[in-house]
């Protein structure tokens, strides 16, 4: 049910790999003949399309569709521009080859209008962003995040995503691209919306980091990303992919410390690799460092 602990398959995301729909090479991406190495791709109808290109970048999806394969090992998206596209989206041949959609700026007043294009019978996942000047409002999260509690919205989300350039935008900010989001006013933001959303099963992504050739950055980025419970992260450059996803791999002494956690024999709190563990407290912590090995390998 939705990001709770028992469903991870958020896990599996990564680093999705952000393509303006106008592109004539949709298909070979989503197929993985380009950029064998993706593991999630979101087909972008929105920021990344002017006024005039929406008809040829849903008409290049649609063409997508038709020649998308089977491929398990790769998850795929479409981030709508508003409802209206989601409907007109949902009624594209072979439209369920996809995993489900990216839904904008998503908020209390407008989750019911994009809920209701959907059937009670299909299995799209959704992913909501959270980038309007609401989001600055804590109680207003609260309340939202008490409405997405409702099973028929909580059932298909399958993770939060915080739209990092948006938000600036309202603060009338551009951060530089040698300083990660966090040296920013966005790190209170963030650490507000984990608090919020993560202790009731969703899952947070962490913001794209628009800095293209800033390697180092944005590895300090994504370390923050994790300190700060957010798993998986927009990217807006094939090679960023695997700068972001090394760090989802897991250190052997933790993927340890994780086996022990949750074996049933191990006492109420035990010692091991010089730090305390305690399974009543560091089960949720244990279930993902296992869940990433299998997707992310060890160090």
């Amino acid at each position: 049910m939705g990001t709770s602990l028992t469903n991870i398959k958020y896990i599996k995301l990564g680093a999705s790999l952000y393509v303006p729909s106008n592109r004539n090479d949709l298909s070979a991406i989503a197929n993985r003949i380009k950029y064998q190495h993706l593991r999630s791709v979101i087909f972008c109808t929105e920021d990344s399309i002017k006024d005039h290109e929406i008809s040829k970048s849903l008409e290049n999806i649609s063409n997508m569709l038709i020649n998308i394969n089977t491929d398990e090992n790769i998850l795929r998206y479409i981030r709508v521009r508003n409802s209206d596209i989601l409907e007109q989206c949902l009624t594209f041949d072979a439209i369920d080859k996809i995993d489900g959609f990216v839904l904008p700026k998503v908020t209390r007043n407008n989750i019911n209008e994009y809920y209701s294009k959907f059937s009670e019978t299909d299995n799209f996942d959704v992913m909501l962003t959270l980038e309007t000047p609401d989001v600055f409002n804590s109680q207003e999260m609260v309340l939202f995040r008490d409405l997405l509690l409702e099973d028929k919205f909580y059932r298909r989300i399958l993770s939060i995503r915080i739209g990092g350039n948006d938000l600036l935008n309202h603060l009338h900010i551009r951060r530089a691209v040698t300083h990660t989001v966090y040296s920013t006013p966005l790190r209170a933001v963030i650490s507000m919306l984990a608090s919020t959303f993560k202790p009731f099963g969703f899952n947070l992504t962490g913001p794209v980091f628009e800095g293209i050739n800033d390697a180092i950055t944005l590895n300090h980025e994504v370390v923050k990303d994790l300190q700060h419970g957010l798993f998986g992260k927009s990217a807006i450059h094939p090679d960023h992919v695997p700068i972001i996803e090394n760090h989802y791999q897991v250190l052997r002494q933790d993927l340890e410390m994780a086996e022990a956690i949750l074996d049933n024999g191990k006492p109420a709190v035990f010692s091991m690799h010089g730090y305390m563990c305690e399974p009543a407290t560091h089960t949720n912590w244990a279930r993902q460092i296992i869940e990433r090995s299998r997707c992310y390998g060890i160090l």
